[in-house]
């Protein structure tokens, strides 16, 4: 097993939240969202020149992550940390560069690397302290960009699976 697997989850889970913003973070809660190769239509990067494209389109976060940042004080909500979608009941320490996730009937992405995290999202970590889901520093807490390999819809409640 990997490094920060607390053994919630399995190997599907569904689309808690899909949040996007005209520019940086927070990015606030859908009801549903369009998905093209380019991440969820409408949203909006506050730094495209180092967030977006292709295998950046979307950043996924664990809603059980959030919930283990929050029961150490962290500020933390779905959204907050500047993920697209906030997935439940995947064992985010599966979810690794490579892995192919279905989201819904349509969609389909492929986890491309982990997210650095930067200050922008300070204020939602106790003591600014936002390094907290830096990869490097505590593996298996990172959010993850993905590239869309099939586009099409998506809505809270919906299946999120690990690919074969």
């Amino acid at each position: 097993m990997k490094a920060g697997n607390d053994n919630i989850g399995g190997s599907s889970g569904y689309v808690f939240q899909i949040n996007a913003s005209k520019g940086g973070v927070p990015k606030l809660p859908l009801p549903s969202a369009e998905v093209n190769t380019l991440g969820l239509v409408g949203d909006k990067q506050g730094s495209p020149e180092i967030h977006g494209g292709t295998e950046q389109a979307l950043c996924l976060y664990s809603l059980e992550r959030i919930q283990a940042l929050q029961t150490e004080g962290n500020p933390i909500y779905p959204g907050a940390a500047g993920e697209n979608l906030t997935i439940s009941g995947l064992d985010w320490s599966l979810i690794e560069p490579g892995t192919r996730l279905r989201l819904g009937s349509d969609v389909l992405v492929e986890i491309t690397f982990y997210t650095s995290p930067c200050n922008n999202i300070a204020p939602v970590f106790k003591g600014g302290e936002y390094g907290r889901i830096s990869q490097t520093r505590h593996p298996g807490w990172s959010r993850v960009y993905a590239r869309v390999l099939n586009p099409g819809n998506i809505q809270p409640g919906d299946l999120a699976l690990i690919a074969d």
